[in-house]
């Protein structure tokens, strides 16, 4: 569960000084997604901003286009475009002091305004249903109803999620469908609710590649690189990490020695099948007195 934050206190404070940097950054981000630019000039663009701003990244900036859902971050040297007609989701954390913010837009460089409608107006309509007593299946029924009314089907296996200082991802879970068991929210607790809307069937499944990190342990590490990457990656505060942060010598090797050991986890890319599209739309909210409070607003 999250820890419970009280309006008004220091770590109140610090929550909504994260969103605001996150939400001024993902404008700014946001408006840099077109045919001809890199995934990897906007993901520098806002990781650079949100530091300029004296906050950390919580995560590397996801840019997850068309079938892709989550956890796709572009790669040191990635020269992919945006195309016409993509569908890019951009996801964006910022912490500060570990007080973390978390939200999501959908970029239509094509026709699928409705898609992206889906998934705002099912955001809107969970944000809603918010308040402390509310069960977390009665706010992924709110996001299913509005994604299915629409024509779309929700993304039944990617959850909202808690957020804790230096933990972008806790209980409870929010369902992005009507489901019988989780638990009541509470005043004070701090989440991330994130629809994700599908032409698909509506589940993703892991692909190959793989650019993000955590470390999930502590452990010595006899091979060389392995320990150091080991030393940069405590720069992250335990946080998600992209390789492509890493100055390092053979990181990718070190990385791999890591995982293998059970040090680090990693974050493959989400996907729907093939030929499909995903969008999403996620704020970070604070569950107060008698609703909740958008610190991403």
């Amino acid at each position: 569960m999250t820890d419970s934050v009280d309006v008004g206190s220091e770590a109140y404070e610090k929550y909504q000084e994260a969103g605001d940097i996150l939400s001024d950054v993902m404008t700014e981000a946001a408006a840099l997604v077109e045919p001809g630019a890199t995934h990897l000039e906007v993901a520098e663009f806002a990781e650079s901003e949100i530091r300029e701003r004296g906050a950390k990244p919580a995560f590397p900036v996801n840019i997850s286009v068309n079938e892709e859902a989550s956890h796709a971050s572009p790669g040191a040297g990635d020269e992919t475009e945006f195309a016409e007609g993509d569908v890019v989701c951009l996801d964006v954390g910022v912490h500060v002091d570990g007080h973390i913010a978390d939200a999501a837009t959908t970029v239509d460089l094509g026709d699928n305004r409705e898609l992206v409608e889906a998934a705002e107006e099912a955001l809107d309509a969970a944000l809603d249903a918010v308040e402390p007593g509310v069960h977390t299946g009665e706010v992924g029924a709110e996001v299913e109803d509005v994604i299915e009314a629409y024509g779309f089907k929700p993304i039944v296996n990617l959850t909202g999620h808690g957020l804790e200082v230096y933990d972008a991802h806790t209980g409870p879970n929010v369902p992005n469908r009507g489901v019988d068991t989780g638990v009541e929210l509470q005043e004070g607790d701090v989440l991330a609710i994130e629809p994700f809307a599908t032409t698909g069937n509506g589940k993703v499944s892991e692909g190959q590649a793989t650019e993000i990190y955590e470390v999930t342990a502590e452990k010595s590490v006899r091979n060389r690189q392995a320990r150091q990457v080991l030393d940069a990656a405590a720069a992250f505060d335990g946080l998600p990490f992209a390789a492509r942060w890493l100055d390092t010598p053979r990181a990718e090797m070190g990385l791999r020695r890591l995982e293998m050991n059970d040090v680090i986890r990693s974050y493959p890319v989400l996907k729907e099948q093939e030929g499909e599209l995903v969008s999403q739309a996620e704020h970070t909210v604070i569950v107060t007195e008698d609703g909740c409070e958008r610190t991403t607003e």
